[in-house]
């Protein structure tokens, strides 16, 4: 099944930011586009914006001033639905809202041919349940575009339980032909990206509300050991606390109040509060022109020690033995079967993150995961009261010297980015194992989606098998509630390769 051909007239109701956004990309594509909107002008003032960035366009000299013309010349708006009748596509854009949907729905069943590919942009409701209005659902689809959709490259192609698979693969290769980079998915709550994205947001609350960190600690850790393009705090507050809230809490409900997707009292309470980021003025941060800057918590300078010795080799954190030494800090290397650590000179451990809390141990210093220890300019420590104060002095001294800034934070199981990087894997594995989609469309969904530094699975095949699921256990068995209890998906996954000797 191919793409629709360019000539096959396409139409978008609804003419918010989103139906704008996606009736530019089909236009820029090449399809005549009908635009129609229930209120009287809408439509007409819609295709006047979009002209207004087709000019912008040119001025950028991202069209020529031909295509634009030509553009404008395929752009007509609808007095009614019964000018749709023609459209070889119709997306709707409007009310999130399913009564709604299903209302416009019914009504342009009535209107364009039997062949006419039907489309939701829902971002959190069924797309079974929208089609489930219509005497032939098998042509209805999810295309859920992401916001602004001229520029978003990602589009989730989802399909409901009716959805035949021709309509999705016409559907699919559609939003390939507009030069979209579209990922298949299977009609979930959340689909691939809000589904999996969910723990970014939830372990940096629940570390915050741990009062184990500030936000913008919490956030330069994301950033600047962990890869991600903003942290969790900074990004709600630039979507708009209301709106992630309402999608958590969305995700939450459809997976019948599952205490993976908890959403998060404090969150609840900044919206309660009316203080919902950056379009309110205050959020997380304060957005007031006169506003303090809020800044991490770092770490005064500290001595780095004299040497350490390095057992089992640190995994995933093996990078950092080189770093050590580059930085002339001795080495001494020593085989051990219980582990992987660095003994410091005052006798205390330094240890990767493993979902276990210092205060369980004698004398420990836990540091975070990084996407990259040489890139990374910043790295969070925990400890708890008990650890002495000459191991955690030379923990931030070594650190130091490797050139990162240090960030001190509480005594929590799995810190920051590792607790939550292990969540993502955990999730992504899972709907991997329930059809949800393919590993390289998650991976794709939550780099493009999400500006994710790398997929779940890339994660998972970097950190190795067993990271992200004895984490995880490790952080189950200290949190009994159920939240970060590893799939079994995870489990299958990690111990794929191990051989078990007897029989059950």
């Amino acid at each position: 099944m191919t793409a629709l051909d360019l000539s096959s007239p396409v139409a978008v109701v609804g003419t918010g930011t989103m139906g704008q956004g996606i009736a530019q990309v089909a236009l820029v594509a090449g399809h005549p586009l009908r635009l129609y909107d229930a209120l009287p002008g809408r439509a007409r003032d819609a295709a006047e914006a979009i002209g207004a960035r087709l000019d912008r366009l040119v001025e950028k000299d991202r069209l020529t001033a031909a295509d634009r013309d030509a553009a404008r010349a395929r752009l007509l708006p609808a007095e009614g639905l019964a000018e749709l009748a023609d459209c070889a596509l119709v997306v709707e854009a409007v009310l999130e809202r399913l009564d709604v949907k299903q209302e416009l729905f019914r009504a342009l069943e009535d209107v364009v041919a039997d062949d006419c590919l039907l489309a939701t942009n829902t971002s959190s409701l069924s797309v079974t349940a929208i089609g489930g209005a219509l005497r032939n659902a098998s042509r209805f689809v999810g295309l859920h575009f992401f916001n602004p959709a001229p520029l978003l490259p990602l589009v989730e192609v989802v399909s409901g339980f009716s959805t035949d698979v021709t309509s999705a693969t016409r559907a699919y290769e559609t939003a390939r032909a507009w030069g979209k980079t579209p990922v298949a998915c299977a009609d979930t709550p959340g689909f691939i990206v809000n589904r999996l994205a969910r723990p970014f947001y939830a372990e940096a609350f629940a570390v915050y509300e741990s009062q184990a960190a500030d936000p913008a600690t919490i956030d330069a850790v994301l950033r600047e050991s962990g890869g991600f393009r903003m942290g969790a705090f900074e990004l709600t507050d630039l979507i708009g606390q209301d709106v992630n809230e309402s999608v958590t809490h969305s995700v939450w409900q459809s997976f019948f109040q599952d205490v993976r997707f908890t959403p998060s009292l404090a969150q609840r309470r900044l919206v309660e509060s009316g203080r919902l980021g950056r379009k309110s003025g205050h959020g997380w941060y304060d957005y007031a022109d006169d506003a303090e800057r809020s800044e991490p918590h770092t770490a005064d300078r500290a001595t780095p020690p004299a040497y350490v010795v390095a057992e089992g080799g640190l995994g995933p954190a093996a990078e950092l033995l080189t770093l050590i030494r580059e930085a002339g800090i001795p080495v001494r290397e020593e085989e051990e079967d219980h582990g992987t650590r660095l003994v410091l000179p005052s006798g205390g451990t330094l240890a990767l993150a493993d979902g276990q809390t210092s205060v369980e141990f004698r004398d420990v210093v836990y540091f975070d995961l990084a996407l990259d220890y040489r890139r990374a300019t910043r790295i969070a420590l925990s400890a708890s009261k008990d650890t002495a104060p000459q191991t955690l002095s030379e923990a931030i001294g070594l650190f130091q010297a490797l050139g990162k800034d240090v960030s001190v934070i509480g005594d929590v199981p799995g810190m920051i980015v590792a607790r939550t990087v292990a969540r993502i894997i955990d999730l992504a594995h899972d709907a991997v194992a329930k059809g949800v989609a393919t590993e390289e469309d998650i991976d794709t969904a939550m780099r493009l989606g999400v500006n994710y530094p790398l997929g779940p699975f890339e994660w998972s095949r970097r950190l190795g098998r067993d990271f992200a699921y004895d984490l995880l256990d490790d952080l189950h068995l200290r949190d009994p509630s159920g939240r970060y209890a590893p799939s079994l998906a995870l489990y299958r996954h990690a111990y794929a390769t191990e051989k078990r000797e007897g029989t059950p």
